[in-house]
C-alpha cells in the first residue's frame, strides 16, 4: 500500500517533527536521520507529516507542499462573533444560492475532521430549487397520507411527533422544510468508528462557514426522521448502500436579518481538582444509568 511518501533531502533538516507527530508511528528515521514511511499499513493518511514540515520537504499521497495553503493567524474576535451571531433561519428567499458559493461550501467540507481519519462521509446536496420543490412535495404528500391512514394510537412514536402538525401540513404549510431552497444530507458508513459524531461535526463546520457567506441554515430533525421512516428517499438522495443518513441541514439566502446576538443563559462550568474517589456501589449504578439512558 504505497503512500507516495517522498522526502526532498535538499530541503529536509532532519528536525524529526514529522516522526514525532505521526500518530500511528508509521514514519521512522532511516540510518541517515531522514524520515521514511516505515510501515505504510499503519498510515491513516492524516497528512500531519505533510502539514508540520517547516521546510516543505515532504510530499505524500501525490500531494505537493507548493499546492497547499500556508496557515495564517485567524482573527479570534471575528470567529467568536460568528459563533455568537449564528441563528436558526426559518425564512428564506425563493432563489438558488450562487454556484460559486455552493462550490466553496463543498470544498470546505473536505477539511472536516472524522474519527480515525476515516474520511468517508457522503454529502447529498439539493442545490436547485426545482428539485427541492419536487422533493418537498413528495415528502409532504407521503407524510399527510400516512397521518390520515391510521388512528394516532397505531402510529409509530416517530410519526406521532408529526401528528400535531397534521392540520398545518394539510393546509399546505411547509412545516418540515420551512420553504428553504436547498438542503444537505450527511451520511456515514455503518461500519465507521463514529458515524453520528462525524456527521454532526461536518454540519457544524458547514453551518458556520455558510453563515460567514451570508447564508441562513437550519438543523432539520424532521427531515432526518423522514429519511429513516421512508427509505425510498435515501434512494432519491443517492445515499450509497451501507451508509446511514446522519442529519439534515436546510440552507439558502435568508429572508430575515438579525441585528444583534442573543444573551444566553450560561451553562454550568466546573473546575476539576485532584480528589480521592470513594464512590459507593449505588452511586456507580446511578452513574452507569445516567451515562447510557436516552
Amino acid at each position: 500500500m504505497d503512500k507516495n511518501f517522498v522526502v526532498d533531502k535538499e530541503k529536509c533538516v532532519k528536525c524529526g517533527l514529522c516522526t514525532k507527530d505521526c500518530v500511528s508511528a508509521a514514519i521512522k528515521k532511516d540510518e541517515e536521520g531522514y524520515p521514511q514511511m516505515a510501515d505504510p499499513l499503519r498510515c491513516i493518511e492524516c497528512q500531519h507529516c505533510f502539514a508540520i514540515c517547516p521546510k516543505g520537504a515532504i510530499s505524500i499521497l501525490n500531494n505537493q507542499p507548493e499546492n497547499a495553503q500556508n496557515i495564517e493567524q485567524t482573527d479570534s474576535e471575528n470567529i467568536l462573533n460568528l459563533i455568537q451571531s449564528r441563528r436558526s433561519t426559518r425564512h428564506y428567499k425563493r432563489m438558488n444560492v450562487d454556484k460559486i458559493i455552493i462550490d466553496k461550501l463543498k470544498d470546505m467540507l473536505n477539511y472536516t475532521p472524522t474519527g480515525c481519519n476515516s474520511h468517508k462521509l457522503h454529502f447529498s446536496i439539493i442545490d436547485d430549487i426545482e428539485v427541492m420543490d419536487d422533493f418537498r412535495s413528495r415528502v409532504n404528500k407521503d407524510l399527510i397520507k400516512i397521518l390520515n391512514s391510521k388512528p394516532a394510537d397505531l402510529l409509530s412514536d416517530t410519526i406521532k411527533k408529526f401528528s400535531k402538525y397534521k392540520d398545518d401540513l394539510t393546509k399546505g404549510e411547509d412545516v418540515l422544510f420551512r420553504n428553504a431552497p436547498h438542503l444537505i444530507v450527511v451520511s456515514a458508513p455503518i461500519d465507521s468508528p463514529c458515524p453520528q459524531q462525524d456527521g454532526v461535526i461536518a454540519l457544524s463546520y458547514f453551518e458556520l462557514y455558510a453563515n460567514s457567506l451570508r447564508l441562513g441554515t437550519l438543523w432539520c430533525g424532521f427531515v432526518e426522521a423522514i429519511l429513516k421512516l421512508f427509505p425510498t428517499y435515501c434512494e432519491y438522495l443517492n445515499i450509497p448502500d451501507n451508509y446511514m443518513p446522519v442529519y439534515v441541514m436546510l440552507f439558502g439566502y435568508p429572508n430575515v436579518e438579525f441585528k444583534r446576538t442573543t444573551i444566553p443563559k450560561p451553562y454550568e462550568f466546573e473546575s476539576v481538582k485532584i480528589k480521592n474517589l470513594k464512590t459507593g456501589v449505588f452511586d456507580k449504578v446511578k452513574r452507569i444509568f445516567w451515562n447510557f439512558v436516552r
